[in-house]
């Protein structure tokens, strides 16, 4: 039985996508996707990059859905996927200057610009319920 690696990690990352998918986050897997949704997007929108590694899975997305649940929350939701849909985050990193490209990170954009940003260091050693935490104090400063 033979598998080719690129089958192998489209099977492999999906539970990941789905993760958030699940939520009602919209993948943007092109940069054509990012460059309709992103730039001209008004009010509210929360870009979660995310990724293969242990703190993706045990805070960013956990922690993405609990702010989720929060009363206040983003008009539009996506994600990418980085280390899979290179090109579509690597436009969608475009918008998060100054920062260097992180993954996982979340990014809040309000009426295409970046207002809020959660690095990678910011996640890896901190609980869910913290990312959580300091997305929901964002959501009320930014979502309103």
């Amino acid at each position: 039985m033979s598998m080719s690696f690129e089958r192998y990690m489209v099977d492999m990352v999906q539970p990941m996508r789905d993760d958030l998918t699940k939520l009602g986050i919209e993948e943007l897997r092109t940069p054509e996707d990012v460059e309709a949704n992103v730039p001209n997007e008004e009010g509210t929108a929360l870009i979660v990059v995310n990724s293969v590694c242990g703190c993706a899975a045990g805070q960013c997305r956990p922690g993405v859905a609990q702010a989720l649940q929060h009363s206040v929350t983003p008009n539009k939701l996506f994600t990418v996927f980085a280390g899979q849909d290179k090109e579509a985050t690597a436009k969608a990193r475009e918008y998060f200057a100054p920062y260097p490209p992180s993954s996982p990170s979340i990014a809040l954009m309000k009426n295409g610009e970046l207002v809020h940003f959660i690095e990678r260091h910011q996640i890896e050693n901190r609980s869910a319920a913290d990312i959580a935490a300091d997305l929901t104090e964002a959501f009320d400063k930014y979502c309103v």
